[in-house]
């Protein structure tokens, strides 16, 4: 049976595995820095590219490959790249991709550390980048620059859960002879494949719900075609920032409960969702699964779920959102999402605390907004928990 053929459950069980002379139901954790070589002639082969053996775990390594593959064939990419953070698959992407005098444009609200270090950082390389508002393409085209290179967009978006439509951002890139590229990390590839809908790369932070246990950090980049995959594997090489073998094991172990784990926490918050829109002590709330969202048709079309991410503003402001996350008992007052146990936290003062305030105000990161990762706990709890917080405001 050819594995990449079968359905998304089938590919998450099975999509890892590798043959090896003990017949392992799981894919084994070859953690070694080296490999040896039978004689001269295979080690000169190997470092010439004539031969597809292992040479050193920067390069390449059966478990990380084994996790490449798989991730690749859920995305429906040409080839994936495992990194050691999401951090380091955003800076693989902006420096296989962007050279001094280029632009990029790119969602306003994306990651925080994702836009610091373009603004803070590679400014000082002469690279350019324009924020804005990619949920309307008029204003997509309008930033566009005859040295722009890179269209960057995250949908939904952190932590404003606006979003953006992947198929008309590809054509507008690729009318103007520019790469797309998409954050997937709230999606996952169980509810959204960027790659099918037109961009040219996806990558993902792996610590969120590919993962889903809070206990890895990791990241993975998929491109389309072969061309970019070599380019982007050659930046990875060089820059050192591979993922390590046991890290890789402990991503597959989490990828394979991905759906059913997805499953339960949109549930959840579908129910957390439509509690909280109709509490009255909540100023305005966004999560793509409502109605009320303003991309609610968008968030159906390109979406095969509405995840697990809300985000919402108390009528109290900044006061009230700290009164609630102080009161909560169940949900954990954290960074990250996308785990089994729900989590709550600031993005004004906590992950986005970096960009500025003329940045985060342009991009709707107001000082009453409260992001909310939604478990797989119990909803009865959750919301317990929830109404036990908004009592104290």
């Amino acid at each position: 049976m050819n594995i990449t053929e079968c359905g998304f459950n089938t590919k998450l069980i099975h999509g890892g595995e590798i043959e090896d002379q003990f017949k392992s139901a799981t894919t084994p954790i070859y953690q070694t820095s080296t490999f040896a070589f039978d004689n001269a002639d295979e080690g000169a082969k190997c470092f010439n590219g004539e031969s597809a053996g292992y040479i050193y775990t920067r390069i390449g390594n059966p478990t990380i490959n084994a996790l490449e593959k798989q991730l690749a064939a859920l995305e429906n990419g040409y080839g994936g790249i495992a990194v050691s953070s999401g951090m380091a698959a955003v800076n693989t992407v902006y420096l296989t991709l962007l050279s001094s005098g280029d632009h990029i444009v790119s969602t306003d609200a994306i990651y925080g550390p994702a836009r610091s270090i373009m603004e803070n950082q590679l400014i000082r390389f002469g690279i350019q980048s324009t924020y804005i508002n990619t949920t309307n393409i008029d204003v997509v085209k309008n930033a566009l620059k005859p040295n722009t290179k890179l269209l960057y967009i995250e949908t939904p978006a952190n932590p404003t859960m606006d979003i953006t439509d992947i198929a008309a951002c590809a054509k507008l890139a690729h009318e103007n002879g520019i790469l797309l590229v998409v954050d997937n990390t709230f999606c996952s590839p169980y509810l959204q494949n960027p790659l099918n809908l037109g961009a040219d790369i996806v990558f993902h932070s792996m610590t969120k719900s590919i993962n889903g246990h809070a206990d890895v950090v990791a990241g993975i980049i998929i491109a389309k075609e072969k061309n970019i995959y070599t380019k982007l594997r050659n930046m990875m090489i060089g820059l050192g920032c591979n993922m390590d073998p046991h890290q890789a094991y402990l991503v597959m172990r989490g990828l394979k409960t991905l759906s059913i784990r997805i499953e339960r926490a949109q549930q959840n918050a579908q129910q957390v969702a439509a509690y909280l829109e109709e509490h009255p002590k909540v100023a305005w709330i966004k999560y793509p699964g409502l109605k009320s969202h303003p991309q609610h048709d968008i968030a159906e079309h390109q979406m095969k779920g509405s995840g697990s991410m809300i985000s919402f503003g108390l009528k109290g402001g900044f006061e009230a959102a700290k009164v609630l996350m102080n009161n909560l008992h169940l949900a954990l007052l954290a960074v990250s999402l996308g785990g089994v146990e729900t989590l709550i936290q600031h993005p004004a003062s906590m992950t986005h605390a970096k960009v500025s305030k003329e940045g985060k105000i342009k991009a709707g990161i107001t000082d009453d907004l409260i992001r909310l990762s939604v478990g797989i706990e119990d909803l009865n709890d959750i919301i317990a928990d929830l109404e036990n917080g908004l009592r104290q405001v």
